[in-house]
């Protein structure tokens, strides 16, 4: 049995499954988050968010798949009667990108749903995420990446209902720069705004929201930006100040069993360092906030 502390992922994700009374949290493994090469994505499960079972893992590379490295960001929706994966993926002359991979039960084994990435080929992108909408119509929301466009981007991306391959060209919601708060990252030379780890949400009085994150003063930040007029292709605007600026993000929301709004992150953003985080949130008003106190951190 492990505590939460002991646990060294990156990105984590967690989704409830109210049949086994179990949380599953996934993530990228902390050790094989960097370099040239990634050997499969896991998961633990848990019923009180502190003591957990695992690693197990729920994909491993099937005979041939096109990727070796860059495993990162997997996450677990259900929808339509399976659970599907987003998770990034990279190879050597060969863009980053998101696939789909689908599985009948939330520990897997989960297998690819296409040849490769959904996003489009040619882009540098990463940390796709699913948004269905009122018509039931599936999206891929996911970040454009700043080390290929300078000022990362969050864009959005119809899917077909059996999530099997994209309807159309991606839309551009907005820019890491448009926020206030964001500041320009320096990594080893190279200079430009960032955009990570998208997550979408939607208050009781309609407003559709996404989580996301760069960097600000404080080191990594939790951002909010606010569809105005509550569709997936917006107008969106960014609330002027973070949600979480402590040198955590990539984060996402779930509720507890007993009804409590949870967000886990990664904290601190330092290699081998990195542990999930569960941070009690509350809606306020239009937008969201940590609610401080004893309880805040489970």
């Amino acid at each position: 049995m492990l505590k939460t502390t002991d646990i060294n992922i990156r990105d984590p994700f967690v989704l409830p499954v109210p049949q086994e009374k179990k949380y599953y949290l996934y993530g990228t493994r902390g050790q094989e988050a960097w370099g040239d090469s990634a050997t499969g994505l896991d998961y633990y499960t848990s019923t009180d968010l502190e003591h957990w079972e695992g690693p197990f893992v729920a994909f491993t590379p099937p005979a041939g798949f096109w990727s070796d490295r860059n495993y990162w960001a997997p996450e677990v929706h259900a929808f339509h009667g399976r659970y599907y994966m987003f998770a990034t993926f990279k190879a050597e002359g060969v863009r980053r990108g998101t696939q789909i991979l689908a599985a009948d039960t939330p520990a897997g084994p989960f297998l690819p749903t296409s040849d490769g990435p959904l996003t489009p080929s040619d882009w540098e992108c990463l940390d796709g995420t699913l948004y269905v909408d009122a018509d039931d119509n599936p999206w891929m929301v996911f970040c454009h990446e700043w080390v290929q466009v300078g000022d990362g981007e969050i864009c959005a991306l119809r899917l077909t209902k059996d999530l099997t391959a994209a309807i159309g060209e991606p839309q551009l919601l907005f820019h890491a720069s448009e926020a206030p708060w964001a500041q320009e990252l320096n990594s080893k030379g190279r200079k430009g705004y960032v955009t990570d780890g998208p997550s979408m949400y939607k208050l009781k009085n309609g407003k559709l929201l996404i989580l996301w994150s760069s960097f600000s003063t404080s080191g990594y930040t939790v951002g909010l930006a606010r569809s105005t007029n509550g569709e997936i292709t917006g107008p969106w605007e960014q609330l002027s100040e973070p949600l979480y600026a402590a040198d955590g993000g990539h984060c996402m929301l779930f509720r507890t069993f007993d009804g409590h709004l949870l967000m886990t992150f990664h904290s601190p953003n330092a290699t081998l360092q990195e542990r999930p985080h569960f941070v009690e949130i509350k809606e306020s008003g239009a937008a969201l906030e940590t609610i401080r106190g004893e309880k805040q951190v489970f």
